[in-house]
């Protein structure tokens, strides 16, 4: 094998969304999370609901690192259910892979429709960089 200033190491970014710090406003709320540098490709990842997302209305969230709902399009409540496990928008193939054109440091969990009344979500990004 070929010696290369490549690290052959799978990272993951870290990021949660939580109600009781970030409030639930229909809005754009950025939320910081382990950096992801200029370069990487986001490979694929997992969204997890440690608590689960209640609104007096139909709200929906949505998920974007670089662009809108890269990494979540908007989903109802119904499907933000304690414990759900949901896939983000990257699934491992290259048509759906995302390279970070600039440094992530946060993410933005968008919520539409009606505001949310608690919610507490995890998001793990898998990533590697090639140069």
């Amino acid at each position: 094998m070929q010696n290369t200033s490549l690290s052959p190491v799978k990272c993951v970014s870290y990021c949660e969304y939580d109600f009781s710090v970030d409030g639930g406003a229909v809005s754009a709320i950025t939320v910081e999370c382990n950096p992801i540098p200029a370069g990487a490709i986001i490979t694929s990842g997992v969204i997890h609901v440690k608590t689960a997302v209640t609104s007096a209305g139909s709200a929906t969230v949505a998920i974007q690192a670089l662009s809108s709902e890269d990494i979540l399009a908007a989903t109802g409540k119904a499907s933000l259910t304690l414990n759900a496990l949901l896939d983000v928008v990257p699934v491992g193939t290259a048509a759906t892979m995302i390279r970070a054109t600039s440094n992530i440091t946060t993410l933005t969990f968008t919520i539409g429709t009606a505001a949310l009344t608690a919610g507490r979500i995890c998001v793990a990004l898998d990533y590697f960089v090639t140069a």
